[in-house]
């Protein structure tokens, strides 16, 4: 399964892409970030931005792309540019086909590192372990999307067992789980058991 990992951004749109085997094993494909110059006007800052995509795309040809879901922040002009470019993320994976997940960055903090507030530097450190890394992914927004990217394979199926919440019920799906997938499908499952309960 290969999925391209989009961390919206005008400025800086990290991506990152990666190939998860049946197993949950993952490897690097390509990691990077799209810039675009701040004094730039609006319309061509995103042309680039939609651009790179576009290429990442066509390059690459992603079963997936997965996309950090916008929420509100306290400086607006960062929110709004923000959600300018994950438009275009998702313009770009409609236009050539590819299907799109939207992942809170908690999602994606613990399905990473099995906790919901870890730190960048705590993401980065075990994206570069699962990816078998020798240093961290940099800048920050391409290690993002690489976590991003790994989320998404993780809960999206993986593996033939993963009907439920990507994390298969069987011995062997279970086994072959790590430390922070297991962390995850536990908590996945718990806030399941609650919203059933209510």
């Amino acid at each position: 399964m290969r999925v391209l990992g989009i961390d919206p951004g005008l400025t800086r749109c990290g991506f990152g892409l990666v190939d998860v085997r049946r197993d949950r094993r993952a490897s690097l494909v390509a990691v990077g970030v799209i810039r675009t110059a701040p004094e730039a006007p609006l319309e061509r800052r995103l042309a680039e931005v939609s651009r790179g995509i576009r290429e990442l795309i066509g390059e690459h040809a992603p079963g997936a792309m997965a996309v950090e879901r916008v929420f509100a922040q306290h400086n607006l002009s960062t929110v709004m540019g923000t959600a300018q470019a994950s438009g275009i993320a998702l313009l770009a994976a409609a236009e050539h086909g590819v299907p799109v997940a939207l992942h809170t960055p908690s999602e994606v903090k613990a399905a990473v590192t099995g906790s919901g507030t870890a730190g960048k530097r705590q993401v980065a450190t075990m994206v570069a372990r699962i990816l078998g890394l020798a240093e961290l992914p940099q800048p920050a927004d391409a290690s993002d999307a690489l976590a991003l990217a790994i989320c998404h394979a993780w809960r999206g199926g993986a593996s033939p067992a993963s009907a439920g919440d990507g994390l298969g019920d069987g011995a062997d799906a279970a086994a072959s789980l790590t430390p922070a997938q297991r962390a995850w499908r536990d908590a996945e499952r718990g806030s399941r058991a609650r919203r059933v309960a209510t």
